[in-house]
């Protein structure tokens, strides 16, 4: 059991969001659910045992391996000190949403310091442009997908909430 339970740790720590038996059971090539539920809930009480800073948090029959809120202070400056600054990571929000997005429409909606953060996101393998007419077109990569570990399909959904309020800040700001 043991290593099973290792198993289903290693995958919860590499995914970093929440996930079913189902897909539990499949990324460890575990044919029983029940053996990983059971194993699931041993490493629950293994970390509530020995204190952790780790918890396995459940939502909606979905697990996920997370820091506890007490722990949470240590972790914001690593994640504000990211290889990106914050009016890259816009741009690249903003070409996400759009994938693809017409690199002239990114300038008009970001102004012409964006020139400089897609030349960052392309030297950092995020996005690509291919030549169209007097533009680009602007995709994203694999490596984007893996780095914030989105799957492409469930992307719009994510950032659509938060696009659609920027995109009507910008608008408001235009007029």
């Amino acid at each position: 059991m043991q290593d099973i339970k290792n198993q289903v740790e290693a995958v919860l720590f590499t995914t970093g969001r929440f996930i079913d038996l189902e897909e539990l059971a499949r990324l460890c090539n575990i044919g029983s659910i029940g053996i990983v539920k059971e194993a699931l809930e041993e490493l629950k009480k293994d970390y509530s045992a020995r204190d952790s800073a780790l918890e396995i948090l459940e939502e909606n029959t979905k697990f996920k391996l997370n820091i506890k809120k007490d722990y949470l202070h240590l972790t914001a400056s690593l994640l504000n000190d990211t290889e990106l600054d914050r009016p890259t990571q816009e741009t690249l929000a903003l070409i996400a949403y759009k994938n693809p997005a017409v690199q002239a429409e990114i300038i008009k909606m970001r102004s012409n310091t964006a020139y400089d953060h897609i030349k960052r996101l392309k030297e950092n393998e995020f996005v690509v442009a291919e030549k169209k007419g007097r533009t680009f077109i602007l995709k994203l990569t694999p490596k984007f997908y893996d780095y914030f570990d989105v799957v492409e399909g469930e992307l719009k959904e994510k950032l659509a909430p938060k696009s659609e309020q920027a995109e009507k800040e910008v608008n408001n700001e235009a007029q």
